[in-house]
């Protein structure tokens, strides 16, 4: 019992004991639990066998080996819990998924590797490396927020995306920080190098796009974002694109997983295995950002559900300037995705091999059980915030340690070397192909002219640029159509029971739609809803209480006062109609992460109506940086358009300062129009 008791500790804890921290600087107490000593087992008790027992469980304990000596079990678990990889699962509370777990960390041995297989990974080692090592030497004085010392992302993401493939993904939405983002583009989504190479020397250019003239400001080179179809290495193709986002950090977090969802509606992904939304974050921030922990718990709601986010942490051990110490309460920057019960893989990014399992392991986690995951590389970052920084001011004694620590290139080569797996002339090769491709593309950088597919997505194709005056289109609709739709909106089902007060609201709807007198805003807005669905145009509609209606005057689903059963008008205005046409929800209490996922919602599709509705306008305020990093400026930016429709009730009803203005300023401010220079 003490024995099976020590096994379950290194199950739970064995990832304080592994070796994470690349440069060796981490000191981490090995908990108690994790000593034999502890249960009472002493030196002379290393070679005495023990009866363990075949367990129903997952992992080592399964195998008919009942009999086993402690050395043995203590090898077994050292291996698989205490090397370059840390797990933190046992936080799960279901059974199954534990197993799964335990059956690939015990039982697997994730390092046989084929001659072919680490081939492939250290050619996409050096690409990453020699990336930035070009970059630095085209352009000695720009700010790119490098890889350096953590280019074991770029192979491993790429072998994720590969697994996601071969399990049923076709589409990644992709968000992520500055930190390695140019490597990223140009090595994993395949943005053309030149066209990276251009934008570093010249910045864009004007793009035509029919009568208008998209120009853009192009924003900071490690801001933008592009799409593209790539091979994979199991012979399949995957859409990856990845969203343009600002400086403010994890704000893009929430609008990669609206994408994500409005890309599997509108592609018919029901089991939500085709596509798949993979974060990328910074240590600081993902611990530091509420948005984090907002973006964090939509994921199982029914509604706001991706089938699962895979998050990528590029955990440099220094945000900034400031030290783990300072920058979170917890011993783990990804402590927070315990709360959504998420496995999280921790990893030394300068194993390579191991990097590449764990990002493997995190796609089949999510195409199997269709939830978040978390893979935590720890690295390092070999410069400063940025490569002007100086970081020896804040970190003398890393920055020490980091001068003279070899790159993962360097190790990963040594070892392949001493092992006889690869060849000194076959490194050699693979370095002279990356380095004669990165010297043509810069090359033909020098002529590279910005086509309007690189920036427009495709389902926006043919609408007006800003600099084009807006024209006013005729949207009436037949009194008759009113009338059919206002009719069936209005009529409940004979065995419905809604509440009394309901009911009235309902008799007194029909009447306005019989006369066509006293229609007010609730129905003036459910004929405009209804209109739609029956056009075949797909309107969501997400906010806090929406569903009834802050002020008790929206009433989208109706609740049966005896059974409890639901009933939404506008999902049968006729017969057969598809439920999902309209999507009315309520949020949970957020601003920030709400309003984020319905921006991404409304980006991948002009052809329908999104909504997101502040409970009070003031409420609007927790979501500022939404508004202000992606509604005003997404165009000017990023030629990203957007058909988001946003409600602001005020609240005019005495309930102080705060509930009564939606700041209308600020709005009024955005909205201007350049080619309307009558307005004042």
């Amino acid at each position: 019992m003490r024995l099976l008791l020590l096994v379950r500790a290194y199950q739970v804890s064995g990832h304080m004991k592994a070796k994470l921290d690349p440069l060796g600087l981490e000191q981490r107490p090995v908990p108690d639990v994790l000593d034999p000593a502890f249960y009472g087992f002493s030196e002379s008790d290393l070679d005495r066998e023990f009866f363990l027992g075949v367990w129903r469980m997952a992992g080592f304990l399964s195998e008919n080996r009942p009999v086993q000596t402690l050395r043995s079990v203590l090898g077994r678990l050292e291996q698989a819990y205490c090397g370059t990889i840390g797990y933190e699962y046992m936080h799960i509370p279901d059974r199954e998924k534990c197993n799964w777990l335990r059956e690939r960390i015990e039982t697997v041995n994730p390092r046989e590797y084929t001659y072919d297989r680490r081939q492939v990974m250290l050619d996409r080692l050096i690409w990453s490396t020699q990336f930035e090592n070009f970059l630095a030497q085209k352009w000695t004085t720009a700010k790119r927020f490098g890889l350096e010392g953590a280019e074991t992302l770029i192979p491993g993401m790429k072998e994720m995306f590969d697994r996601a493939a071969d399990l049923g993904v076709e589409s990644i939405v992709i968000g992520m920080p500055h930190r390695g983002r140019l490597n990223v583009l140009g090595n994993v989504v395949r943005k053309p190098l030149r066209q990276i190479f251009s934008e570093f020397s010249g910045g864009t250019k004007p793009v035509n796009e029919g009568e208008g003239l998209y120009t853009g400001t192009g924003d900071v080179k490690y801001h933008l974002g592009t799409s593209y179809d790539r091979p994979t290495r199991g012979g399949k193709h995957i859409h990856l694109s990845l969203v343009a986002n600002p400086s403010h950090l994890e704000a893009v977090d929430p609008v990669v997983a609206g994408k994500t969802r409005a890309k599997q509606y509108y592609s018919n992904d029901l089991d939500r295995t085709k596509n798949l939304g993979v974060l990328l974050h910074g240590d600081g921030s993902f611990s530091g950002q509420g948005v984090v922990y907002e973006t964090l718990h939509l994921s199982a709601l029914p509604n706001y559900t991706t089938g699962g986010t895979i998050h990528l942490v590029v955990n440099n051990q220094v945000a900034f300037t400031t030290d783990p110490m300072s920058g979170r309460s917890s011993q783990y920057c990804t402590d927070v995705a315990k709360a959504l019960d998420a496995p999280i893989f921790h990893v030394n990014g300068d194993d390579l091999e191991a990097v590449v399992h764990t990002c493997e392991l995190a796609a089949e986690w999510r195409q199997t059980f269709h939830s978040d995951v978390v893979v935590d590389i720890v690295c390092y970052r070999r410069f400063g915030h940025n490569e002007i920084d100086e970081p020896s001011f804040t970190q003398p004694k890393m920055y020490k340690v980091i001068r003279n620590h070899p790159s993962a290139l360097e190790i990963y080569q040594n070892q392949l070397l001493e092992s006889g797996k690869i060849s000194k002339e076959d490194i050699d090769k693979i370095h002279k192909k990356v380095s004669t491709i990165l010297n043509e593309e810069f090359k033909k950088s020098k002529d590279d002219i910005p086509n309007k597919r690189d920036w427009l997505s495709a389902y926006w194709t043919g609408f007006k640029s800003p600099e084009q005056i807006s024209r006013i289109r005729n949207t009436g609709v037949k009194p008759e159509i009113l009338k059919r739709v206002g009719e069936a909106m209005t009529t409940l089902p004979e065995t419905f029971k809604p509440h009394r007060a309901v009911k009235k609201i309902f008799d007194l709807r029909r009447q306005m739609i019989e006369t066509g007198e006293g229609i007010d805003w609730a129905v003036g807005e459910a004929l405009a809803f209804a209109t739609l669905i029956i056009e075949g145009n797909h309107v969501r509609l997400s906010g806090q209480d929406v569903e009834r209606g802050t002020f008790s005057h929206r009433h989208s689903v109706i609740h049966d006062q005896e059974t409890g059963e639901q009933y939404c008008p506008l999902d049968n205005l006729v017969m057969n109609q598809n439920e999902e046409l309209f999507t009315v929800s309520n949020s949970s209490l957020s601003e920030f992460a709400v309003l984020g996922f319905e921006l991404g919602y409304s980006m991948e599709n002009p052809n329908s109506l999104v909504l997101w509705e502040a409970q009070f306008g003031d409420f609007s305020n927790g979501a500022q940086v939404i508004f202000d990093q992606f509604i005003s400026s997404g165009e000017a930016k990023w030629l990203r358009q957007t058909g988001l429709v946003v409600c602001l009730p005020h609240g005019y009803d005495g309930q102080g300062p705060e509930h009564s203005s939606a700041r209308m300023e600020r709005f009024l401010q955005v909205s201007f129009c350049p080619g309307c220079k009558d307005v004042d």
